[in-house]
């Protein structure tokens, strides 16, 4: 060991050398396998040759001491390194492969694990390995840390833990956590508003923030009355975000299996929440048939009701389980849970010709109602009535230019489905199709028209009587119009015929020359009365201009 000159003896070889001590500076160390054995006093201990013993097998951790050589067997594990700089946040996790004892007095076991927490230098030593450097982990408000437990511990809020519970921790500020804890995820709040609410549900029993106990598989809801940021528990599953259900001043709705004052769902029942009001549908709810507008019914208008069970309506009046009312305008109306709406119902206004047939559904009676403004009763229906195939094809054909019925279209009243037909029948009749004129030559070359319910009058078949003489001669050109007056006069004839008894009629000598066997009458037959009928000369007949000719059928 120098300094120093040194002379080798004839019995000596140099194995290695010279070779520098080795100089651990200040917060430096370094490792040496198999160190040399050392008294109490700290000589090195030597056997009975002079030789170091060596402690084969072991390490020393040297730390800065004067420079000092390596002695024979000595082999430098760790070349010289700076110690361990253990930041603020910062720790390291430490594990014993020794048993030992610490210089605070704890007991160390070998396997036995701790932090050792920063700021501060670590001195290592032999019996201890670094397992792990651990960092702080930062929470921002509205946020938390979620942690397991590797193996049964005391959280740092002093709360046992089991292997593999989780929990988090919500306390602002960067936390470190334990020799046994794991950080898992850091878990940002929900943010809850006026519109939005958070659906959970319990994945196992748990007292949740507000030290409700809650049992697997419960529902519940969050709101921003509870908190304005929520952070679901380890212990709750986040179902989704329920948005928020606004009614207008005119908007109502009915929430199906309503959840009761004491938190359960009233399976089967039903609520209705009016309008103007804001709420959110807890777990289990849901809306009949959405947002519903409030019926607004007019003097015209009324509501058919039913009550799905005993119940008192609005009019004081308790209604029974299935009993049916009309409920009529003007007002503005919200069904209660107990009460279904069948149908709206509108008063129809029927004028002069029209009808409808209204069956009465208790007795089955069948009646008309003609020519005023009637709104059906709640124990009344409109009664549909089948109609002949010909009538149904006439009364299918469209109105005359003029506006009147040709073949009667289908509008409200008679008819088949409430239809009018412009006939007023009962229910019991059908209108028969009518002919006016007949086939071509019977009648002169008249045209037959048929029609459920004809008219004849001014505003039909007449004669128009020209100013101008010459043209007196087209009056009975028109062969419609000529079928039309014999068989007018015709039917004069016979019913003057009829006043006359059959033996006078043969026997007495014709006293009128319009008599049909008086001689002087046109087309006198002595033989054949019946067919001097039908042969009249209709120019000797006097007509009226503009006066309409009515046909008989």
């Amino acid at each position: 060991r120098g300094p120093q000159c040194y002379v080798r003896q004839d019995h000596e070889r140099v194995v290695l050398g010279p070779v520098a001590m080795v100089t651990v500076p200040a917060r430096h160390y370094c490792l040496v396998r198999h160190p040399v054995a050392r008294g109490a006093d700290g000589s090195v201990e030597r056997d009975g040759s002079g030789q170091a013993r060596l402690r084969h097998g072991d390490l020393e951790v040297r730390l800065a001491q004067e420079p000092f050589p390596l002695h024979p067997g000595e082999l430098l594990e760790q070349d010289v390194t700076p110690l361990r700089v253990v930041p603020a946040d910062t720790a390291l996790r430490l594990r014993a492969l020794l048993d030992f004892e610490d210089e605070d007095g704890a007991r160390r076991v070998a396997g036995d694990e701790w932090l050792f927490e920063g700021p501060g230098t670590y001195i290592p030593r032999k019996e201890v390995e670094v397992a792990e450097t651990l960092q702080a982990t930062v929470i921002r408000p509205n946020q938390a840390v979620r942690l397991r437990a590797r193996k049964e511990c005391t959280d740092r809020d002093g709360t046992r833990r089991v292997t593999g519970e989780e929990w988090l921790v919500r306390r602002v500020g960067a936390y470190l956590p334990g020799v046994y804890e794991e950080v898992l995820d850091v878990v940002d709040a929900f943010v809850l508003t006026e519109k939005v609410a958070l659906h959970l549900r319990a994945t196992r029993p748990f007292r949740d923030a507000q030290g409700t106990l809650r049992r697997t598989g419960e529902e519940w809801l969050v709101t921003q009355a509870q908190s304005d940021a929520y952070v679901p528990d380890v212990c709750e599953e986040l179902v989704a975000p329920v948005a928020v259900t606004t009614l207008g001043p005119r908007h109502f709705c009915v929430v199906l299996d309503p959840v009761g004052d004491d938190g359960r769902p009233q399976l089967g029942c039903q609520k209705v929440i009016k309008g103007e009001c804001s709420f959110f549908l807890r777990p289990g709810e849901r809306l009949q048939a959405g947002i519903q507008d409030v019926f607004v019914l007019g003097e015209d208008e009324g509501l058919l009701l039913q009550a799905l069970q005993n119940v008192t309506h609005e009019d004081e009046v308790t209604r029974r389980a299935g009993e049916r009312w009309l409920l009529r305008g003007p007002l503005e109306y919200v069904p209660p849970a107990e009460v279904a709406v069948i149908e709206r119902r509108r008063a129809v206004a029927l004028g002069d010709g029209e009808g409808i047939y209204v069956r009465d559904m208790r007795t089955g009676k069948v009646r008309a109602v003609l020519a005023q403004t009637y709104m059906l009763t709640a124990t009344e229906e409109l009664w549909e009535k089948e109609l002949a195939p010909g009538v149904e094809a006439l009364l299918a054909r469209p109105r005359d230019p003029r506006g009147h019925w040709w073949a009667g279209p289908r509008g409200r009243g008679l008819g088949h489905g409430g239809g009018a037909i412009g006939v007023e029948a009962g229910p019991s009749q059908a209108p028969p199709p009518q002919a006016l004129g007949g086939p071509r030559g019977a009648r002169g070359g008249g045209v037959s028209i048929s029609g459920a319910c004809p008219e004849a009058g001014p505003a039909r078949r007449h004669f128009e009587v020209p100013e101008d003489p010459a043209e007196l001669g087209r009056l009975f050109s028109v062969p419609d119009f000529v079928g039309d007056a014999c068989k007018a006069l015709a039917s004069r004839v016979r019913g003057a015929v009829a006043a006359v008894s059959f033996d006078d009629f043969h026997k007495v000598p014709p006293r009128h020359p319009r008599h049909p066997r008086h001689p002087g009458s046109p087309g006198c037959h002595p033989a054949s009365p019946r067919h001097s009928l039908s042969v009249l000369n209709v120019s000797k007949v006097s007509l009226v201009p503009h006066v309409p000719i009515v046909p008989i059928v």
